[in-house]
């Protein structure tokens, strides 16, 4: 496969600035990148970010975008980014910890409600929480921030915290917690490490949750067994939540989320521990459902979307997944509940988060100490 054309420099497109700056985009700078069935064109729609985490895309056509250290930053189409919004909440910014996804509420046209995943920091370590805030209508300020759900117990350690949020069509969401690397809590019902949780959009515990009225089971739980999901989105035509999960050494997935499941982790895996010692393969244990797809050596997924859209019609129905370790673009096919084929694109970045835009093009962040939003729509002729 062709590797990625290496971007046009700063310096570079600082000189081709000169005198222009007033009309020149941020997106100036572009490359394309050849895939299996197609040229793509990349452009970078914006530079300058610490660590970009999570992505939402505003009616207005502007980007809200989460950086891990504690900022959140609205960015215009045409690349320009804004000073850190205030009022946001603080952050336990310490390893993988840090201001994490966004997600705009079902009625946010209406409402100007935003949804934040953070880590926040305790009297007895760090967790996951989700927080809801209205953004102003000057789009420069966050008001009325609210806790809503806090991932408990607060554990020690700076890894594995999950928080991709994921809207439903009923207004219930789901947000994914890391087990905090801390392994046999994932299996522990009385604990929301290693867990999917469905929530109501105020943070309470919808009645038809699976566990919801069990003594034993915290009734947020929704599934459990998991060990550190970042990709996350629903099936446009099913409805079903699809997980891309982080395994140990090697021995990632792709999961299709049951109400009540127990994805296994970390009786077993697909992958081994870091210091090589085996983990019983899924088959081995019946009683946890399985991955439908899984990775070996580890690509790091991270961000997922399904596509539909104009710009590639041959990809309508693709379920396209970032990869951090892979620094690509996975690109997989489906039939049914199945794989059916995978392409990998070369992305030269760690990629963060995908979406999709209105128009179809590609939407990634890119995990870097300068971080970038990229743009990918077919190369033009």
């Amino acid at each position: 496969m062709m590797r990625a054309i290496p971007y046009v420099t700063r310096l570079l497109f600082a000189a081709l600035q000169v005198g222009a700056a007033a009309t020149v985009p941020a997106w100036a700078q572009v490359h394309t990148l050849r895939t299996a069935d197609s040229v793509l064109q990349v452009e970078t729609v914006a530079s300058g970010l610490e660590h970009p985490w999570g992505l939402a895309q505003l009616p207005d056509g502007n980007l809200l975008v989460t950086e891990r250290p504690g900022r959140l930053r609205l960015v215009s189409p045409d690349g320009r980014l804004s000073p850190p919004l205030s009022g946001v909440p603080n952050v336990f910014a310490e390893g993988q910890g840090g201001l994490l996804d966004i997600a705009l509420a079902p009625d946010f046209a209406t409402s100007r409600l935003v949804y934040l995943a953070f880590a926040e920091a305790g009297r007895d370590g760090a967790g996951t929480a989700l927080a809801r805030a209205r953004l102003a209508e000057s789009n420069d300020a966050l008001t009325d921030l609210k806790v809503i759900f806090r991932q408990e117990p607060k554990v020690p350690g700076p890894n594995h915290f999950g928080a991709r949020i994921v809207f439903r069509p009923d207004g219930t969401l789901f947000l994914t917690l890391g087990e905090r690397f801390k392994f046999q809590p994932a299996q522990d019902p009385r604990s929301d490490l290693g867990k999917i949780v469905r929530l109501g959009p105020d943070g309470t515990v919808p009645s038809d949750n699976p566990f919801a009225g069990r003594k034993e089971m915290r009734p947020e739980i929704f599934s459990l067994g998991h060990r550190n999901i970042q990709g996350a989105a629903l099936h446009p035509q099913t409805g079903r939540l699809w997980v891309a999960e982080m395994g140990p050494r090697g021995g990632d997935e792709i999961n299709i989320v049951e109400a009540g499941k127990n994805y296994g982790w970390p009786k077993v895996s697909w992958g081994t521990h870091y210091d090589g010692r085996p983990i019983p393969l899924p088959p081995s244990h019946p009683q946890f459902a399985d991955a439908i797809h899984h990775w070996t050596p580890s690509i790091a997924p991270s961000g997922m979307a399904f596509y539909a859209g104009d710009a590639f019609p041959a990809w309508n129905g693709n379920l396209l997944v970032g990869a951090l370790a892979g620094q690509s673009l996975m690109r997989l096919t489906l039939d049914g509940d199945k794989v059916a084929g995978e392409e990998r694109i070369p992305i030269g970045f760690r990629v963060r988060d995908v979406r999709v835009a209105p128009d179809g093009a590609i939407l990634l962040l890119t995990d870097e100490n300068d971080g970038a939003i990229l743009r990918l729509t077919p190369a033009r002729n």
